[in-house]
């Protein structure tokens, strides 16, 4: 018996948490379909929180806070990034030819909180840095990547864009997550 089997089997069953074998399942195409049961399996799935950042043809700094950052390739560097198609920002993001991901680190709640809601001006009292491209890295932030805006893809109710990293730089701070709806701090469970 392997330890994962030992553990298994001595592990104490509880109802309160199920395997999602053993759960309802849901359909998206029955009569009657809850979009917010959709939503709770989703938010299952941990997420890092960012704001993603670009400059505006006309100088204006945009931002919004947005979960649904990943890595698409090495070899080009390449990441993604969706917003809705109703975001107050979205004009400055589909014109910008950059835009800067910033990961927010675990003390960073206030920030991802004040980019997630409509505000003219999202940069007041924000400390923030202009690299070359134009588009703003915020100060605190556990890691970032500068991209060029390379290519959108419409996909339901929001745009997926794709950027070429073309600079980047990181830190060893603990990452600010997304789960079920809540914050949570960032930190390996295990240290090696």
């Amino acid at each position: 018996m392997t330890l994962s089997e030992d553990l298994a089997r001595d592990a104490p069953v509880s109802a309160e948490f199920l395997s999602s074998h053993n759960a309802v399942v849901h359909s998206t195409s029955a009569e009657g379909f809850n979009a917010r049961e959709l939503r709770n399996a989703l938010g299952a799935f941990a997420t890092g929180v960012t704001i993603i950042t670009t400059r505006s043809r006309d100088g204006k700094l945009h931002g919004m806070t947005a979960n649904s950052f990943t890595s698409v390739s090495l070899t080009p560097p390449l990441v993604l990034w969706s917003s809705s198609l109703y975001a107050q920002s979205l004009p400055a993001f589909q014109e910008g030819g950059h835009f800067v991901v910033n990961i927010l680190a675990y003390d960073q709640i206030e920030l991802s909180n004040k980019f997630a809601k409509q505000s003219d001006d999202k940069f007041l009292d924000v400390e923030h840095v202009i690299p070359d491209s134009g588009a703003p890295i915020i100060v605190g932030a556990a890691a970032h990547f500068e991209c060029r805006n390379e290519f959108r893809h419409y996909g339901g109710d929001h745009i997926i864009f794709i950027g070429h990293v073309e600079r980047f730089a990181y830190t060893d701070k603990p990452v600010l997550m997304f789960c079920r709806g809540k914050y949570v701090r960032g930190e390996p469970i295990l240290q090696s």
